[in-house]
């Protein structure tokens, strides 16, 4: 049994906690929501996002952060990459172990979430992170499901895997952390971009265009960045792709279908009623694929219409006149 703390009671970190916790490991939930964490305590199920699933008996919310992070092995990070850089400060004091689960780019330095848990922790500190295709309420209810674990450090990433890893559920490792961020970066700027495409009306025939164009831009920004392209054709990149641009599990995707529909952001948004990293991160990606002048035109167009620079009818006819090329 090892004691985990998982900071973020979002679907994902509540899907994570059942999973540790039926894995026999003791897990303390944490949630900046005291509100949220007092409704898991009292009703055992997370109403808000995982309303079916019953909390296991080995994992136990508490509202107080410096409890849960005195009295754990490990911290695995599971909230909104918007907020990832202020929780690490309220933590970096702690000598403990990292895993993240968050997906995302800080928004302020257009930095990979790496760079920050560098920065922040002592250089010797142990990190991984975890990604991949996996929709927090199918590996709460145990479906099966294969991710990545990546890491520097390999006997600390095969150590994460052991502690993750049961009949239904998968990890692999990578060494590749750069590629493996970068995948669950941008894949939920290409599911708005399929959203819309649906939202549209448009086919199949559209949807997987922007899907294999949509790997070759996320490819192109990793390994300027320092990234394998064999990472890329991975469940952290082509895998993790296919999950969020074709299912309505997605709330990116859902986010790109009402854009489709023509409703505003803010009405997407607030329909959905959770955060849509894509839409958050879409400035971060496009800034960085400047600086490093990368061409990334889904990114570019969805960015334009989350400005209401162009209508999304306007952003997928532009796509398709563009210049002809060899693929």
């Amino acid at each position: 049994m090892t004691k985990v703390a998982i900071l973020g009671a979002g679907s994902w970190g509540t899907a994570l906690a059942i999973l540790l916790s039926k894995n026999g490991h003791q897990v303390t939930l944490w949630d900046r929501d005291p509100t949220l964490i007092a409704e898991l305590q009292q009703h055992r199920y997370n109403t808000r996002y995982l309303p079916n699933i019953e909390l296991p008996k080995l994992l136990s919310p508490i509202t107080d952060l410096n409890q849960v992070i005195a009295n754990t092995e490990v911290i695995l990070i599971a909230i909104p990459s918007v907020g990832f850089c202020d929780l690490l400060s309220k933590i970096k004091n702690a000598d403990k172990p990292i895993i993240w689960a968050t997906k995302g780019l800080e928004p302020k330095s257009n930095q990979l979430l790496h760079t920050i848990i560098t920065e922040t922790f002592v250089p010797q500190i142990k990190a991984a992170v975890l990604s991949g295709p996996s929709f927090a309420k199918e590996v709460a209810q145990g479906l099966p499901t294969a991710i990545v674990i990546a890491s520097k450090d390999k006997a600390y990433a095969e150590w994460v895997i052991s502690l993750c890893a049961n009949s239904h559920f998968r990890p692999y490792y990578s060494d590749d952390v750069i590629g493996v961020e970068i995948g669950g970066v941008v894949k939920n700027v290409m599911a708005i971009a399929a959203g819309i495409a649906d939202g549209l009306g448009f086919g199949a025939n559209t949807r997987a265009a922007l899907i294999t164009r949509g790997l070759n831009e996320i490819t192109r920004l990793a390994i300027e960045l320092g990234a394998r392209a064999e990472t890329l054709m991975g469940l952290s990149g082509l895998g993790d792709l296919i999950l969020t641009c074709t299912d309505n599990q997605s709330r990116n995707r859902r986010f790109g279908l009402a854009l489709g529909k023509g409703l505003s952001a803010e009405q997407a948004t607030k329909e959905i009623g959770q955060v849509i990293e894509g839409a958050q991160n879409v400035e971060q990606v496009m800034a960085l694929a400047k600086t490093l002048q990368v061409e990334m035109p889904i990114t570019k167009h969805v960015q334009q219409v989350l400005r209401h620079q162009i209508t999304p009818q306007q952003a997928v006819e532009s796509l398709f006149s563009r210049e002809l090329r060899a693929e």
